[in-house]
């Protein structure tokens, strides 16, 4: 929900403590006016950057998620950006992650680091995200292999 006031904002969470009687949480995240509804998804793999593009809500809408109707559009990212999303997947212990970054005034912000991310970011960006997985996952496997066979 956007609240575009502290009266509006106050008025909402009032509604959802009213309807709280199991204890949900609530998430309240500042409004980035700058982003103008767009958002940056990097996807990460073994700590690199293998892909990444822009959303867009469409309608004006300030969620730019592609499964709730936004577009994705290939992106070239700032090496800060880079940095920015390659330390947000290590700090949550992620090999394999979606790390979503919007463009501020004050440079880039984490949103949210997907452990799970959606492959929408393929077709967008035409890069085989599947393939740097499996890549990643068979060079580790075959060093857990060795480790185990000399007993480290």
């Amino acid at each position: 929900v956007l609240a575009e006031t502290k009266k509006a904002a106050k008025s909402v969470m009032q509604a959802f403590y009213v309807m709280d009687d199991d204890g949900t949480n609530i998430l309240l995240q500042e409004f980035i006016k700058e982003s103008a509804g767009e958002d940056l998804r990097v996807f990460i793999v073994g700590g690199k950057v293998v892909a990444s593009m822009k959303r867009k809500g469409l309608d004006g809408d300030f969620r730019s998620n592609i499964h709730q109707g936004g577009e994705g559009s290939i992106v070239k990212l700032t090496d800060e950006e880079k940095r920015v999303a390659q330390k947000a997947a290590k700090s949550m212990g992620l090999a394999i992650a979606g790390v979503d970054l919007m463009r501020s005034d004050h440079g880039p912000l984490v949103l949210e680091v997907n452990s799970s991310p959606g492959f929408a970011i393929e077709k967008v960006t035409g890069r085989n995200v599947g393939a740097k997985i499996v890549e990643y996952v068979e060079q580790n496997a075959k060093k857990t292999s060795r480790r185990d066979r000399i007993g480290a």
